[in-house]
Parts: C-alpha cells; sequence; structure tokens
C-alpha cells in the first residue's frame, strides 16, 4: 500500500515537466533579411497567420525581418543551435554546406522561371531539400523570388561594358565566377549593407529581381538597370533536423500542408510583384531601364557559359544536365 502512493508521486514527478511543456505552443521564430512587402516577407507573414487561424494554442509563429534578429552572415548558425528555428535564405547561402545547390547560380542556365518550376519539382529538384541534413538543416520547399537583373552606375548592353566594375554579391563562388568572366569584380556583402556600399561608391553594381531593387529603394543609388533575366533567386524554406522532426507528428503534417499552401501563393505572387516593381522602377524615371536584343542577350549568355563547366563537377553532371532538360522546347506533335 505503502509503494503505489510512492510509485504514483515518482510519476507524477516525471511527467509533469512534460505535460507542462506540451501545455506550452510550439514557438517557431521565423528571421530573414528582407522587408515585409517582399515575396519572403509576404510569405512569412502568411505562414504566421495560417499557423494561427489553424494551429491557434498549439504553435506559435513569430516573424523578425529586416536583419532584426540575425544577419546574413549568422542567420544560418542560428538555425543550426536552434536559436531560430525557421528561415527562407538564398540559394546562394548553402555553399558551406552543399555544392548541389550551386546549379541555381549558374548564369543563363534556366530559360524562365517556368523552367525553374519544372526543375524543382522534378526528383533531381526534391532531393536538393535534403542535402543538407548532415549538417544541422532540412530543406522544406523552395520560394521564388523573381528572375534576376543587372543594375550598375553605367550602361550595361554588352558583356565588355561591365569591364572593370565592381558588383555586389550573395557568398558564392559561382557568383564571383560569374562576375570574373566578364572583366568584373564581386564583393560578397550582407544585403543590408548592400545600399550603402552602392551608395558610397564601395561596388557600383548588384544583381537583384525587381521585387528587391524596388524596396530596397536601389533606384536612389543605381541609374541604370539592364533586363538580364541571367539568373534566379530562389528561397529555401529550412529548419533544423532536431527541432523539425521532433514536432509530434500530426502538428508537423499540419505545418506541412500551410507551408505547401504558403510556398503555392508565395511563388504566384513573387511573379505577379516583380511585375508590378518593374512597372513602379519604370514609373519613377531615376532609374534607366535597358532591354537587351536577342543578340546581346546570347553575348552575355555566351560569354558567362564557360562557369558551367568550371563547376560542373562541383555540382555534378547530372544535376546540370537535369536542370538543361527543362528548358527545352520541343516541337508539338500532330
Amino acid at each position: 500500500m505503502g509503494k503505489l502512493p510512492a510509485i504514483l508521486l515518482c510519476l507524477t514527478i516525471t511527467l509533469c515537466p512534460a505535460i507542462a511543456e506540451a501545455a506550452e505552443p510550439i514557438l517557431i521564430r521565423f528571421s530573414h533579411v528582407v522587408s515585409d512587402d517582399t515575396p519572403k516577407g509576404r510569405g512569412a507573414l502568411l505562414f504566421k497567420r495560417l499557423v494561427a487561424e489553424r494551429l491557434a494554442g498549439k504553435v506559435e509563429v513569430q516573424v523578425y525581418p529586416n536583419s532584426s534578429l540575425f544577419g546574413d552572415a549568422d542567420e544560418l548558425e542560428a538555425l543550426r543551435t536552434n536559436q531560430i528555428q525557421m528561415l527562407a535564405p538564398s540559394l546562394a547561402k548553402f555553399e558551406g554546406y552543399t555544392k548541389q545547390l550551386q546549379v541555381f547560380d549558374l548564369p543563363f542556365l534556366f530559360d524562365d522561371l517556368d523552367a525553374v518550376n519544372r526543375f524543382q519539382k522534378r526528383a533531381t529538384g526534391r532531393q536538393l531539400l535534403r542535402a543538407m541534413e548532415d549538417h544541422g538543416i532540412v530543406g522544406l520547399a523552395f520560394w521564388h523570388n523573381g528572375m534576376k537583373q543587372l543594375s550598375a552606375n553605367r550602361p550595361l548592353r554588352t558583356p565588355q561594358d561591365a569591364h572593370g566594375l565592381t558588383f555586389r554579391i550573395q557568398p558564392s563562388a559561382v557568383l564571383q565566377a560569374q562576375f570574373a568572366a566578364v572583366g568584373a569584380h564581386a564583393v560578397k556583402l550582407d544585403f543590408a549593407s548592400t545600399y550603402k556600399a552602392l551608395q558610397s561608391g564601395q561596388v557600383q553594381g548588384a544583381e537583384n529581381p525587381w521585387s528587391n531593387f524596388y524596396s530596397q529603394r536601389f533606384d536612389q543609388v543605381q541609374p541604370y538597370l539592364t533586363e538580364t533575366n541571367h539568373g534566379v533567386i530562389d528561397y529555401m524554406l529550412v529548419s533544423n533536423p532536431r527541432f523539425w522532426y521532433a514536432i509530434p507528428h500530426a502538428i508537423r503534417t499540419e505545418l506541412e500542408g500551410i507551408i505547401e499552401e504558403v510556398s503555392h501563393t508565395v511563388s504566384r505572387e513573387a511573379e505577379q510583384l516583380n511585375r508590378e516593381d518593374r512597372a513602379r522602377i519604370l514609373k519613377a524615371g531615376t532609374t534607366q531601364i535597358l532591354e537587351l536584343t536577342t543578340e546581346q542577350r546570347e553575348a552575355w549568355r555566351q560569354a558567362m557559359r564557360p562557369v558551367w563547366q568550371q563547376f560542373e563537377e562541383q555540382i555534378g553532371s547530372n544535376i546540370i544536365k537535369a536542370a538543361e532538360t527543362v528548358n527545352r522546347r520541343r516541337p508539338a506533335t500532330h
């Protein structure tokens, strides 16, 4: 008789902390480096809203935009050490954890966002989401930001026009090689530091989708913008595996459903926002938009094409070939 209460007391002491923890909502801190009014910013807020609507009391999402919690340089380490639980960095930021994602940095590889979509939905693209789990990073989804354009303090119509200029880039060896291929220099800078670097002349150019260019007011410090569509800036929504797989299965399944819905919305709205921001830049008149002829764009493509071969061994020839395949327009059969 005396032993039973003691056993029950022991069980109560053991289980109470777990019960108390279960009563608390799972906290997901979502940090990012851009403004709320960008594809990534809007996606983070939509994720927060849908979680609040569908998982109230079970999961709480806190969003920290504009590098307000962690910046480019330290956000991934913060994720891996569980100081934050969700990020959506540009794919170029993962170079230190896998070389395979460099495929998205290769210049002029993808014809357009439709081609990027096809690649990401196929087996090779889906496998890339799991390429960093051994390093404490699990991919949950791809998010579009948009195709990249080149801006500078002088007109860029031919590859020779970029010679001698210094461009701000994300930390990517591929992007460094991309500009070296046209006789330009590249400096790796945090996104938050880019405006001042352009304003001061530390760098004279950059590459961004329309929405980043407009939302960060780069039109005030970049008089020329060439519509090259030479690459893609996409994000990977990531968490750390220890946190993510510890979430109870039923809740994680609901979160995965929300992520799929948000990802579809982000990609659709990114295209719309980029179209709108292009029109806003054009209307503002502070930056001249230069449109390339077919011949001029092909000259840029040929000048940068050797970068593909340079990184083929690191990325994997099978991955590059899979990416090339999605561009091919096969003639319709009758």
